[in-house]
């Protein structure tokens, strides 16, 4: 399984996520950099299966990121086992 993380403490804005998950998963430039974008790309745009990770994601972070993690959350929902979304406070350490 693909394992793709994503850094808070390198992620400022939605902006800076949406170019981040863009270059991760080598999306094309017609690539909406929005909410329905995005839930269109984890549902459907990207290769499957993928573990997705938000690290060093605290509870500011949390409150500003929301609309994230509720989409990820329901794709994972959505997807049966095909994505698989992690959260973590501070970055995961290295096996």
């Amino acid at each position: 399984m693909k394992k793709v993380v994503f850094d808070f403490n390198h992620i400022p804005d939605l902006a800076a996520f949406y170019a981040d998950f863009s270059r991760q998963f080598t999306l094309s430039e017609q690539f909406g950099a929005n909410l329905d974008a995005l839930w269109d790309e984890v549902t459907g745009g990207i290769a499957l299966p993928v573990e997705i990770d938000f690290t060093n994601l605290n509870a500011g972070r949390k409150r500003r990121f929301g609309s994230l993690v509720l989409l990820f959350e329901e794709a994972e929902e959505e997807l049966d086992g095909a994505l698989r979304f992690n959260l973590f406070e501070k970055a995961k350490p290295k096996a």
